[in-house]
């Protein structure tokens, strides 16, 4: 029964977001679920809310329908409900998926079954490294936003509404974001991971500013 659900499930969200081009996309779901897996392993968690919450974790995405941060928690309910599954089961999916996102500098997000811990790591860990800044900048075009722009300085964003109104040049998201997950994991072996693509995306944003002003030596 749970294979069922988790194949039919992994069908739906395939089919709604294959081709999705701002780096949201299914082989982004692809890869959360294979890391949460992963690590849900490691810590012992439910495998099937595990797997379920990693599937449907993006399914409606705030950043894609105004704002709303409940229509994803909600098509999920309906999707699962529709299923057949457990209420139990369908609320703890719900709660990570509400929770998973990250909302600001200055905004927790606290997990507090290790479920949610897991998918949270393995989603902030697709934000990282080579991945994670190719999914920066495909978003940032998809919201015609200029690359960097050295007048506009990062913002540490103390509400999630004033994270979601944002629209300052990609480079900004480095550090208004992404420099700042590696310190915000959950699993010891999700924190060993965040630190490699951490250095890694440093060495990136190094390089970037030096060839800013299209100076170099010979």
């Amino acid at each position: 029964m749970n294979s069922e659900i988790i194949n039919k499930t992994e069908e739906y969200v395939k089919n709604k977001l294959q081709g999705e081009g701002t780096g949201h996309d299914w082989w982004h779901i692809h890869r959360v679920r294979n890391t949460a897996l992963r690590l849900g392993e490691i810590e012992k968690a439910d495998l099937f809310i595990v797997e379920l919450a990693a599937l449907l974790h993006d399914i409606a995405d705030h950043k894609f329908h105004d704002g709303d941060e409940e229509i994803g928690p909600a098509t999920a309910w309906n999707w699962l409900e529709n299923l057949g599954v457990d209420e139990a089961v369908i609320r703890k999916v719900c709660i990570i998926i509400r929770d998973v996102s990250f909302k600001g500098a200055g905004v927790e997000t606290t997990m507090e079954s290790i479920e949610g811990k897991v998918v949270q790591d393995a989603d902030r860990l697709d934000a990282l490294g080579a991945i994670g800044i190719a999914r920066a900048f495909a978003y940032g075009g998809h919201k015609v936003r200029e690359l960097y722009n050295p007048e506009i300085k990062p913002e540490s964003h103390t509400t999630f509404e004033a994270y979601k109104k944002s629209t300052g040049p990609t480079l900004n998201h480095f550090y208004e974001k992404l420099f700042l997950l590696k310190d915000r994991m959950n699993t010891m072996a999700g924190k060993k991971e965040a630190e490699k693509r951490h250095q890694f995306m440093k060495g990136f944003i190094d390089q970037f500013l030096s060839e800013w002003d299209g100076n170099f030596e010979l």
